[in-house]
C-alpha cells in the first residue's frame, strides 16, 4: 500500500484541533475517533496508522465553529488544515466523511475513508449510551445493548442511523459487524477511562 503523508505531525493536529474547538466533548470526540481509526490502521494498513489517526482526530475541526451550516462542513476545516501543512490526501480523507451532506465532496474510497465514514458518527451512538449505564464503560458494553439504541430513533436522535447502515453496505459488512469491531476499537484504548464526556443538549 503506498505510504500516506499528513504534512504535519500529530502534536500540530491536535494544537489545531485546540484551536478550534474548546468544548471539551468535541476535543475528545476527535481523540475517540483517532483512536479507532489508529485500531483500524493496525489491522488494515499498519504503515499508515500515523495518518489514519491525524485523519481521525481533526474529521471534525471545522463542527463546533459551523454546526449551523452542515453541507459546508469540512469545507471551512480546508483552509485551516492546508496552512497549518495538511496535505491534498489529508483533507480529502477529511471531506469524504461528509459527503452525505455534500454530494459535491468526493465519495469514500479508500478503506480509511469508509472505515471513518462508518465508525465516526457510531462512535458518538456508543459513547452517548455508555454514559447511562451505571458502569459508565465501555469495557462492559455488548452488541445486543448497542441494537437496542440503534432502533431507538429518540435516543442520540443526532446520530444519523442511514450514515451508519451506509458505512457498513460501503465496506461490505452487516451491522452487527460493524457495531462488535466498533466496540471492540473503544475498549482497545479506554480500559483505563472510566467516562465518556456527555455531549451538551
Amino acid at each position: 500500500m503506498a505510504t500516506l503523508d499528513a504534512g504535519m505531525t500529530r502534536e500540530a493536529a491536535f494544537a489545531l484541533l485546540g484551536e478550534h474547538n474548546k468544548d471539551p466533548f468535541h476535543i475528545e470526540h476527535g481523540e475517540t475517533v483517532e483512536q479507532t481509526m489508529r485500531y483500524f490502521a493496525r489491522e488494515f494498513d499498519p504503515e499508515n496508522e500515523e495518518f489514519w489517526g491525524i485523519v481521525g482526530l481533526l474529521h471534525d475541526l471545522d463542527w463546533e465553529e459551523h454546526d449551523d451550516e452542515p453541507e459546508m462542513h469540512t469545507l471551512y476545516a480546508t483552509p485551516l488544515i492546508e496552512a497549518a501543512g495538511g496535505t491534498p490526501e489529508l483533507v480529502r480523507a477529511i471531506q469524504s466523511h461528509t459527503s452525505d451532506y455534500n454530494t459535491e465532496l468526493p465519495r469514500p474510497e479508500l478503506q480509511m475513508e469508509k472505515i471513518l465514514f462508518a465508525t465516526e458518527e457510531l462512535t458518538g451512538l456508543i459513547g452517548a449510551a455508555v454514559v447511562m449505564r451505571p458502569s459508565k464503560s465501555v469495557m462492559d458494553f455488548e452488541v445486543k445493548s448497542l441494537k437496542k439504541k440503534f432502533k431507538d430513533k429518540r435516543f442520540a436522535a443526532g446520530v444519523s442511523r442511514e450514515v451508519i447502515r451506509s458505512g457498513a453496505e460501503m465496506l461490505g459488512w452487516e451491522l452487527d459487524e460493524l457495531f462488535d469491531r466498533t466496540i471492540k476499537a473503544m475498549q482497545s484504548f479506554a480500559p483505563d477511562r472510566d467516562t465518556f464526556v456527555a455531549a451538551e443538549a
